[in-house]
């Protein structure tokens, strides 16, 4: 996606009009449409602005990624009552086959006992509660999992 289409986006996204930007930022709305348009780039110091008027960090502008803005949003919007009923290993399984499947194939126990663990040591050391210690214990693997990838 180009730097324009992602100004455009990160725009559209905030509700701001090319006016309303334009206003805040000391510029006309031609300049605006121009940046938006791939006609001419915004200055750094500008780019910032941007980011700070749309709310997004500076990488997040100039990668700007509608789909992962969306889905984004749409955990922001969903209550916890909602996310309650979501049986979650189904709705991944339809990705992710393998989650419907293994409960056939392993024995949990092992893993649970040693992810007990981990957990209890995360709740102990940083004084988490359950949740927070297993939001840190998942990301710590998808970082692991990141790293593997990677080789």
């Amino acid at each position: 996606m180009s730097l324009g289409n992602s100004l455009y986006r990160a725009r559209k996204n905030t509700g701001l009009s090319q006016e309303a930007v334009a206003e805040k930022l000391g510029v006309s709305r031609q300049t605006i449409s121009k940046w938006e348009t791939d006609e001419t780039l915004p200055d750094i110091r500008q780019s910032k602005r941007l980011a700070g008027l749309y709310k997004v960090s500076l990488d997040e502008l100039i990668d700007f990624d509608l789909d992962v803005q969306e889905v984004q949003q749409a955990i922001q919007r969903t209550s916890d009552a909602v996310t309650e009923k979501i049986d979650w290993t189904k709705a991944w399984g339809k990705k992710y086959p393998v989650l419907l499947a293994y409960p056939e194939r392993v024995d949990p126990a092992p893993y649970v006992y040693g992810l007990t663990a981990l957990l209890d040591r995360l709740k102990g050391e940083y004084g988490y509660d359950e949740l927070d210690a297993f939001l840190v214990l998942k990301d710590i693997l998808a970082k692991v999992w990141q790293a593997r990838k990677k080789g």
